[in-house]
């Protein structure tokens, strides 16, 4: 086998029962592998940050889903305005399940879109093939999931707060809307 260095590195592969097959493959140089790595290293970071969200998501998701169980065995002993107040939860935290869901869904695929950019990235530069609109459709697609996946998290934020407002008749207001136990 012989290797001859330079820029484009040609291979002569040497196989075994032949004594040259003919066949030759550019090689890039360490040069063009380390640009490409830095090239990379962006899209691996925007993983990690997009890993990161999806844990906060999922710890979301763990409470919700925690507290619709424990409503769930109290709604079929309950009766009247309780029972009412119990299926609105209900049906709010189903909506908060599903926007959680699905906005993880939605960075998932952004995180493999990101993943796939990387590995064309490195094969587009291995392989010397032009793969450039490729990438930056993808990374756009990326993007935009992750947008997605944002939006719905904020949804779900907003639907949060939402549910979690103390009912009037617990605050105990005077007839001014100011608390009893700070009016004396």
């Amino acid at each position: 086998m012989t290797v001859i260095a330079g820029k484009n590195c040609r291979l002569n592969l040497w196989r075994r029962g032949f004594t040259n097959a003919g066949m030759t493959i550019d090689a890039p140089a360490v040069s063009e592998i380390a640009h490409t790595i830095q090239l990379a290293v962006a899209p691996v970071f925007l993983l990690a940050g997009i890993g990161g969200f999806i844990n906060v998501i999922a710890g979301r998701l763990n409470r919700v889903v925690d507290r619709s169980r424990l409503i769930e065995t109290l709604h079929p002993a309950s009766s009247g305005d309780e029972h009412a107040r119990h299926v609105w939860e209900l049906r709010l935290l189903d909506r908060r399940i599903a926007l959680a869901s699905n906005a993880i869904f939605l960075c998932v695929a952004s995180a493999l879109a990101v993943c796939v950019v990387v590995t064309l990235l490195f094969v587009s530069e291995l392989a010397n093939l032009k793969y450039a609109t490729s990438v930056s459709l993808l990374f756009v697609l990326a993007m935009i999931l992750l947008a997605a996946g944002l939006v719905l998290f904020l949804i779900e934020t907003r639907v949060a707060v939402h549910g979690i407002r103390i009912r009037e008749d617990l605050l105990e207001r005077d007839r001014r809307g100011r608390f009893r136990f700070l009016t004396r």
